[in-house]
């Protein structure tokens, strides 16, 4: 049997701070329910708080499962301070919840945007209507005075009927959906996240504030420099539109936007005046974003200093992974300084002193976030972290066995790393000779590591520009650097590739280049005319030319396509791999029924599901497939451009990375059980990577970094012959090492 609730709740907090430190404060207002598909029912403990005795009994019931909208996210921490008996009551092997189901499944976890996806109808006048009531009764007005059905006796009813329709939702929702990925060993992973959740993070909430009080003396600094620098006319270079009018006023300069990557971009322009190129290094400084995460956690952190709910169980709709909420401990900023100078630079920000040391103080508060980790009273941090597993995990999936065994050698000891390696085989030189340390602005081993990790999935130059500017790569200078040393037939290939990408602008330059000469035939215009018609259309054909190669010189364009032809080769198991997807997933939609076996992975369409069954015996799920008139491959599903429910294309690369990284995925999810299993206290997952709590006699006891590693790699029944490595340490706040 199921038991469908959801309750609406009172608390003076923004849920906004997160639902966990909210919940420590709120009052359940109502509680509305229904049994299996029975009529909806809405208990009001505000009129009568002794719960009635028929949903004490569906609760307490051993047979039944309560179900939830985001329960454990929201109801269930609610619960355990609002009702604990009813959070007790109730263990984590009865508790299930649509939007972990719905996300399982890779559909969205809203339910208004579920039932869009699902087709569920919803009033949209009462729906809006409800909000309101929200707003309305769960939230203090303006003058912190408390609504509620004493004061607004018509709208609680209305309330009252509002809080019935989410279980009509979720419960028509629920039946919408499939369960092939929400039973069994899911469930146990489920679980799994649920107590590392609740479990949360100690944090340094001194260091948290101290952090909040630099900032802001560092952004009224910038904000006074502004001023000095504009003398007067921008306020503060936060003023992003304001700043642009400027810069062109003043200087004569025209930017795009004030993105960080234009602004880093424009700053090596050799041409550009001193004076905006300090304004643009004040702007970028004083719109260092990741510094407000500070400020989140301060709201965020439970009363008893542990951040809590900052994981969502396969909040990554596609691959399956681990999202991140609040904090966003996934996206922390990359270090950019060395890891002894990080925990110098805390006791400094602690001290209130880090000004008269560093001239930026916004990236030192930058690179000190990931220190707001600590451990607990008398234990430590013990961390691992897998080891190129989507490059291991690519090459298992696609059967590159050359590639295999090279990991392996490594492993050994006997071998390259990989990254040297890629260098070393692209350009047909020993790996020995491959140079680690940077050379005139690039390292040999970054550009095989940029290789590694941006060409495996189809992608081209955009994606290589994309992994050079993460890694510091200046690809202009690279190309000076190998140019000498490309394959003839690599340089070859790239070039008719730019031909090929040049002629839209070519025949487009023809054609205005006719129309200009005709015009000039005809006596339409002048020869002063023509020969501006003439520069337009030059201009228009060269702004083509350069688009075509993503804004890059020729040169620079032609060694990155050369790089990645270069790759490519030395891959086929996993270029031939691409097409192969491809060409089942066609076969799986055209063919319902029907499971086409692409070597490691299973596809089949079933009614409006696609289905890839990857080794673990869980399922990537793709709405709605179809194939379009152009042979393009689509689905339904949320955009992360417009966030919203639509069809979204796909094609062999892509599919090969969502396979790749859902193998990450369940390497690292199934192996946490046996981490849990082995006492470490998992706190946090981050990639490919587990963040845990042990005490300190633990580790002397073996609870350590090498035995967390071990865990990682283990067998687990379905990745055989899948090559795993991992490295760890023992730290006092969480880093980098």
């Amino acid at each position: 049997m199921n038991l469908w609730c959801d309750t609406e709740t009172w608390c003076t907090l923004p849920i906004q701070h997160g639902t966990w430190r909210y919940a420590e404060d709120a009052e359940v207002i109502l509680f509305a329910w229904a049994l299996d598909d029975s009529p909806v029912h809405v208990w009001d403990p505000t009129e009568c708080p002794t719960m009635p005795a028929v949903l004490r009994d569906h609760i307490e019931n051993p047979d039944v499962l309560v179900w939830f909208q985001n329960g454990d996210k929201f109801d269930w921490p609610v619960l355990k301070h609002a009702m604990p008996w009813m959070h007790d009551a109730v263990p984590v092997e009865r508790r299930r919840d649509t939007m972990v189901q719905a996300y399982c499944h890779g559909l969205p976890g809203s339910l208004e945007k579920m039932c869009e996806a699902l087709g569920v109808a919803e009033d949209k006048k009462k729906l809006k209507i409800g909000k309101g009531l929200i707003t309305l009764f769960c939230k203090p007005d303006p003058h912190g005075a408390r609504r509620d059905r004493t004061t607004h006796p018509e709208q609680w009813e209305q309330f009252k009927e509002y809080a019935s329709m989410d279980i009509e939702a979720m419960r028509a929702c629920h039946h919408r959906m499939p369960m092939w990925n929400y039973k069994g060993k899911q469930l146990d992973l489920w679980k799994l996240d649920q107590k590392i959740n609740a479990r949360g993070m100690q944090m340094d909430l001194v260091l948290a504030h101290a952090s909040i009080t630099a900032v802001e003396r560092e952004q009224r600094k910038l904000k006074a420099k502004a001023q000095e620098l504009t003398d007067g006319a921008v306020e503060s270079t936060t003023q992003r539109d304001a700043l642009l009018a400027y810069i062109l006023e003043a200087h004569g300069v025209k930017l795009p936007d004030m993105q960080a990557d234009t602004i880093e971009r424009r700053l090596k322009d050799p041409e550009l005046s001193e004076s905006v190129k300090e304004l643009l290094k004040v702007r970028l400084e004083a719109t260092t974003s990741s510094t407000a995460k500070y400020r989140t956690v301060v709201k965020a952190t439970s009363k008893d200093g542990r951040l809590r709910g900052c994981m969502q169980f396969r909040g990554a709709g596609r691959t399956g992974r681990v999202a991140h909420r609040l904090f966003q401990p996934g996206n922390l900023p990359r270090p950019s300084m060395k890891p002894r100078e990080i925990a110098w630079a805390i006791e400094l920000i602690k001290l209130q002193c880090a000004h008269l040391v560093y001239d930026n103080v916004m990236k030192v508060a930058s690179n000190a976030i990931r220190g707001l980790i600590i451990p607990g009273p008398g234990r430590k941090l013990v961390v691992s972290d897998l080891s190129n597993i989507e490059g291991r995990g690519g090459a298992w999936l696609a059967g590159e066995d050359w590639k295999l065994q090279a990991f392996r050698d490594f492993d050994e000891g006997t071998g390259p790393d990989l990254y040297i390696l890629a260098y070393a085989s692209a350009f047909n030189v020993p790996p020995e000779s491959v140079d680690k340390k940077t050379i005139e602005g690039f390292a040999q081993r970054q550009i095989g590591k940029v290789m590694e990790l941006m060409l495996q999935y189809g992608g081209g130059v955009g994606a290589y520009i994309t992994g050079a500017a993460t890694y510091g790569i200046d690809l202009d200078q690279m190309t000076e650097q190998v140019w000498p040393i490309l394959p003839a037939w690599a340089v070859k290939e790239a070039t008719s590739y730019l031909e090929y990408l040049y002629k839209p602008a070519e025949q487009i330059h023809f054609k205005k280049t006719e129309k200009i000469l005709r015009d000039l035939r005809d006596l339409q215009i002048t020869i002063e005319e023509a020969e501006l018609l003439q520069q337009q259309a030059d201009a228009l054909r060269d702004k083509r030319m350069l688009a075509a190669r993503l804004g890059l010189p020729e040169k620079t364009f032609l060694a990155c396509d050369a790089i990645k032809r270069m790759w490519r080769v030395r891959h086929p198991k996993i270029v031939s791999y691409w097409s192969e997807l491809e060409d089942f997933v066609k076969a799986a939609i055209n063919n319902p029924g029907e499971t086409f076996t692409a070597r490691r992975v299973k596809i089949r369409r079933d009614g409006a599901w696609l289905r890839i069954g990857l080794p673990s015996g869980r399922a990537l799920c793709y709405p709605h497939p179809q194939i379009e008139e152009d042979g393009t491959i689509t689905y339904a599903g949320v955009s992360q451009y417009t966030r919203k429910w639509e069809r979204i294309s796909t094609y062999g690369g892509k599919l090969f990375e969502n396979i790749t990284q859902a193998v990450a995925c369940d390497q690292l999810l199934e192996a946490g059980l046996l981490v849990d299993e082995a006492s470490f206290e998992i706190i946090l997952s981050v990639h490919d990577e587990y963040v845990t709590e042990v005490g300190e006699g633990d580790i002397e006891q073996g609870r350590n970094a090498e035995y967390l590693s071990e865990l990682l790699c283990s067998d687990l029944g379905w990745n055989e012959g899948l090559p795993l490595a991992a490295a760890g340490a023992v730290m006092e706040r969480y880093g980098k090492e």
